[in-house]
């Protein structure tokens, strides 16, 4: 990724190392204006999670909707909703407006939504994480719950040029049977939507051991399907060795402790096998302590191929935008180097091929035209 060599890091006077806000980019001013070049430049992206992306004013609807719930339904009162004292108290928060998620109406209204608020960030091509588990368990019909999120997905691409493809991923807090539920739901001819294209794996990994749940990434992988497992979040390297080994993973969902084990980084390198890394949600959810600790730069360093993502992001207070802006802090990138971070999304992405060199090029038009001050 390109630097900027006029414009190394400088410590904030005053203030503790690592204790920066997210939004202060005044000790490095490269780009020079990254925020406006990072608002145009065209993007793909790679972890992002369905309901975890429904924004104040859809979540505040929807629990308008369903006033049984305890999610405030003042889009003011869910910044103190949304803020989480660890990652357990985050799939706490999280599964509540889950729960606000409960007819085919509800699916079809986040999803939508959720693409508008991408194309609004100039976000191209994105796998959303969808969890229908979680929806099917609470009553939705489940051909209603594949036919809302296809409708969405075929209006976005027609209103707003973004092309959406989901993975479908089994929450791991909710054991085997959600494992047998959605390798059903994934590989049911009759269900199956059409913009399927891979298969994860969320929820806590603490108690949640990655090898039992080998037999359904089998089946999925035999069906065509990718391997996205989250790894290595809150429990050690460990676990990005267990979705390597045993699930296949052709791609890691934040990885964040690969860091720990070079034997790990020089595997991910070698075979360039990306990390979806996700730097405000790991400090969000205490994953990391502060962002000058977030080990991208040390992923970076040992040239793994890292693509930046929001997760869950309105839960987090960031966007993709954001994210971008927090990368270019992190790792001193330039105008370049922020375009070949988004390049390396779409490298990283289940585009295919054509698809892939037509975004690039995209990326590349627009910043061969950015202005030179």
């Amino acid at each position: 990724m390109s630097r900027s060599p006029a414009s190394r890091p400088t410590p904030s006077p005053g203030r503790p190392s690592g204790e920066e806000p997210l939004t202060d980019h005044r000790a490095v001013p490269v780009p020079r204006d990254p925020h406006a070049f990072i608002a145009g430049l065209p993007k793909a992206e790679l972890h992002v999670h369905h309901v975890g992306s429904a924004s104040p004013r859809i979540v505040a609807e929807l629990a308008a909707r369903h006033p049984d719930s305890k999610v405030p339904t003042d889009p003011e009162a869910l910044a103190d909703y949304f803020t989480f004292t660890d990652f357990a108290h985050f799939i706490e928060v999280y599964l509540s407006v889950v729960d606000l998620v409960r007819t085919p109406e509800d699916v079809r209204l986040l999803t939508y939504e959720v693409a508008r608020d991408l194309a609004r960030q100039q976000v191209r091509y994105a796998e959303l994480t969808v969890t229908p588990f979680s929806s099917t368990r609470r009553g939705i019909d489940e051909r209603g719950f594949m036919d809302a999120i296809e409708d969405a997905r075929k209006a976005a691409e027609s209103e707003f040029g973004t092309v959406l493809r989901w993975c479908f991923d089994i929450p791991g807090e909710a054991g085997l049977e959600s494992a047998e539920e959605t390798i059903r739901l994934a590989t049911d001819d009759r269900l199956r939507p059409e913009g399927l294209v891979s298969f994860g794996l969320g929820g806590p990994e603490i108690g949640v051991p990655r090898p039992q749940f080998k037999p359904y990434f089998d089946r999925a992988v035999a069906a065509g399907l990718r391997s996205v497992p989250h790894a290595g979040e809150t429990t050690g390297p460990e676990t990005v060795w267990d979705a390597l080994n045993e699930l296949g993973a052709e791609r890691i969902g934040h990885g964040t402790s690969a860091a720990r084990d070079p034997k790990l980084l020089a595997h991910l390198a070698e075979h360039r096998i990306p990390l979806e890394v996700c730097p405000t949600s790991n400090i969000a959810t205490r994953a990391v302590r502060t962002l000058d600790e977030h080990p991208i730069r040390e992923f970076v360093r040992a040239d793994v191929l890292v693509t930046v993502n929001s997760d869950d992001p309105p839960m987090f207070g960031t966007d993709l935008n954001n994210e971008y802006a927090v990368a270019a802090r992190l790792l001193d990138l330039d105008e370049q180097g922020l375009a070949d971070l988004a390049k390396n999304a779409v490298e990283a992405s289940f585009l295919d091929e054509p698809d892939k060199a037509k975004l690039a090029a995209e990326i590349d038009a627009y910043t061969a035209a950015w202005p030179a001050s």
